[in-house]
């Protein structure tokens, strides 16, 4: 009797200090916000983003307590979705304009930022681009973006081409001309990270279908003017299926992570890696290990960035696939005395101190046209790698469509689908051409 009365006593003092605790963090004028962050751990300078962003936010504003969830990839999408069908989504969370944020806007989970941006005079110092509609309705941004986002980049191992006699190509033939010369010493010409179904269609057939559909194919395609059976489709898939047949990407990409393969790039065991602009952070050094794939004086010399070469029958020349980029959104149902302290994190996640930040780093470019981009790269002394990336934009003549940034999932994921099985040969090109213009019909039919 007397053990279980301690044992009775110790639950009341414990009930107790929780109830104490409860009631402390209420009396103290906290409004707490539920987070949820897209981030790679794996990545160079995400441990940093950690205390540069969230500590210094939490520092600034001890009145909001932040509590975040860490996802990336997949499974960041997955619980994205699950929120959603629960009717739980977290009061912020990384978003995406369109596309694999369809749900979201689509049936309206996010909060438009129009009114607040305006009420607080921001809507005319981000970019144009960035204060456009979204999602196809007028009046609405629903996430609030960090900058542009061209979503093919094409890396270039110069000290690759040197050591083997080859030279910058400036078309799809001379990528080919380089497969047996590199594959004869065991180097592939290009690799990619093939294996997550997005990757080939948001980081290199957008850019295609562009080339050979023009940077208006979505709004004809929406239009009723043409549809996936037509010729520029057909063209834009057997560009895809030669890149396997030539050997210009390897099938063996299909079984590659996302990411995985920056090492192997960095390391020479390919001339070429493509990728999402984004990817330059990956190259660029790690402020908390010191560590870089591309050292500064590699940067200089053994790293150059390009659009992919021009096409044979391309009917524009110098494009590339390009989406207003992925940033921070609020959700709709948010509670009302919580909106304000979202906001204000949002506010923080955009400001001119978090997007020179990511510039610092190569995560992204500004979409604040109050940030002189030339003038930070001189002041913070960046690396290389980031001044090749500010030229590289400007080397992009026209801006196509991204295919998961303007089609439906019910048709994009299609896409994806094929593409992948024209990497695995277990398709013909007039087999998927058939499925994704049917995936189109259906849905335009419903």
């Amino acid at each position: 009797m007397k053990k279980l009365a301690m044992v009775v006593l110790s639950l009341v003092l414990l009930c107790s200090m929780v109830f104490a605790q409860a009631a402390a963090e209420a009396n103290s004028g906290k409004t707490t916000i539920r987070v949820l962050n897209y981030i790679d751990m794996s990545e160079p300078n995400s441990a940093n983003e950690i205390a540069q962003i969230w500590d210094k936010f939490s520092a600034e504003h001890p009145e909001i307590e932040v509590i975040r969830e860490d996802l990336f990839n997949e499974p960041f999408h997955q619980k994205v979705e699950a929120y959603a069908a629960q009717g739980n989504l977290p009061d912020v969370m990384y978003a995406w304009p369109s596309g694999r944020s369809e749900t979201l806007h689509k049936d309206g989970y996010l909060y438009n930022l129009k009114s607040l941006l305006e009420r607080d005079g921001l809507d005319k110092v981000y970019s144009a681009t960035s204060m456009a509609d979204q999602a196809g309705k007028v009046g609405y941004v629903g996430e609030l973006p960090n900058g542009l986002t061209a979503t093919s980049m094409m890396f270039v191992n110069t000290k690759v081409l040197r050591e083997n006699g080859l030279e910058m190509p400036k078309t799809y033939a001379d990528l080919v001309a380089m497969v047996p010369v590199l594959n004869a010493k065991g180097i592939e010409v290009v690799s990619m990270d093939c294996k997550d179904a997005w990757v080939m269609q948001s980081c290199l057939f957008s850019l295609i279908t562009g080339r050979f559909g023009g940077a208006d194919w979505a709004d004809r395609v929406f239009a009723g003017e043409t549809d996936f059976a037509d010729e520029w489709f057909v063209k834009s898939l057997t560009a895809v299926d030669n890149l396997y047949k030539d050997g210009v990407i390897n099938r063996n990409t299909l079984s590659i992570g996302y990411g995985s393969g920056r090492g192997d790039f960095a390391n020479g065991k390919s001339a070429f890696y493509i990728d999402g602009d984004w990817a330059c952070a990956s190259f660029q050094t790690d402020v908390t290990t010191g560590q870089a794939l591309f050292a500064p004086e590699a940067q200089k010399t053994d790293i150059e960035l390009i659009n992919f070469p021009a096409f044979d029958g391309e009917v524009i020349h110098e494009s590339n696939s390009a989406v207003v980029g992925t940033g921070w959104a609020i959700a709709a149902d948010i509670d009302a005395d919580k909106l304000e302290a979202a906001w204000t994190l949002v506010k923080f996640l955009e400001s001119e101190y978090a997007q020179t930040w990511r510039l610092t780093t190569g995560a992204s470019f500004p979409s604040l046209t109050t940030i002189d981009v030339a003038k930070v790269c001189e002041e913070y002394n960046l690396e290389p790698l980031v001044a090749k990336r500010s030229d590289w934009y400007n080397n992009i003549q026209v801006a196509t469509p991204v295919i998961d940034g303007v089609l439906p999932a019910a048709v994009f994921e299609v896409i994806n689908t094929v593409l992948q099985e024209i990497g695995l040969g277990s398709t013909t090109v007039e087999k998927g051409v058939a499925d994704v213009n049917a995936a189109w019909h259906a849905y335009i039919g419903k």
